[in-house]
């Protein structure tokens, strides 16, 4: 099966991908992960790819597209893939329909995970970083036992900027405005099924793998 996941930030799709990619027995490609190996790797992508993000400057859509089409040409895709994080916006969609066309082949389906903006900003602006080791606590769903220390390792706990809520409602509205559209793009291919991505993460995986059975996945 060939699968894209979608979902606003907070949604839960970095958990999701890892259980749905080995549940189809396919590779969970982000584009993350894609970038980073280019970069280390010294790639001509991920030279181009430094130098703009070097300068502060968003990678162009071509760069990452050629990235994208170089993963998804390796052996362990040919049976399928889930890609996280890619497309984000309806000019990508376009751009990765063409590439499959190239490769011969066309997505399956595309899973949305459905969550609202209040309770995307609580599971975010909960989350609380450790100075020391890095683990990352959530004051409701997962607290120290010390306020503001780690329970791992005795190290602050801190929230991250990206985690307080006037940031959270800034990705969210970026969010809204260039991935949400992607939503009426694949309903409009009828290869779209929400998941209702509330509640403790092992339901989530078992509403999104009921889905994929209802699609012979």
């Amino acid at each position: 099966m060939r699968l894209v996941l979608v979902g606003p930030p907070g949604a839960g799709k970095g958990t999701q991908a890892e259980f749905i990619a080995a549940h189809l027995a396919v590779p969970k490609i982000s584009t993350g992960d894609i970038f980073r190996a280019n970069v280390s790797q010294g790639t001509p992508l991920g030279v181009e790819a430094r130098r703009y993000m070097d300068a502060g400057q968003l990678v162009p859509d071509e760069v990452t597209i050629n990235m994208v089409r170089e993963r998804l040409a390796e052996a362990d895709a040919a049976d399928g893939f889930l890609l996280d994080g890619f497309p984000r916006t309806v000019p990508q969609a376009n751009a990765l329909d063409k590439l499959l066309a190239d490769l011969g082949t066309a997505l399956d389906l595309v899973m949305e995970l459905v969550v609202d903006d209040d309770e995307v900003i609580r599971r975010l602006s909960g989350r609380r970083t450790c100075r020391g080791c890095g683990k990352i606590w959530h004051v409701e769903f997962d607290p120290t036992s010390r306020d503001g220390v780690c329970d791992r390792c005795g190290g602050q706990l801190f929230q991250r900027d990206d985690d307080k809520a006037e940031t959270i409602a800034k990705r969210l509205e970026e969010y809204a405005e260039k991935t949400a559209p992607l939503v009426d793009y694949y309903g409009a291919q009828n290869k779209l099924v929400g998941i209702d991505a509330t509640g403790p993460v092992e339901d989530v995986t078992v509403r999104a793998i009921d889905a994929l059975r209802s699609y012979g996945g």
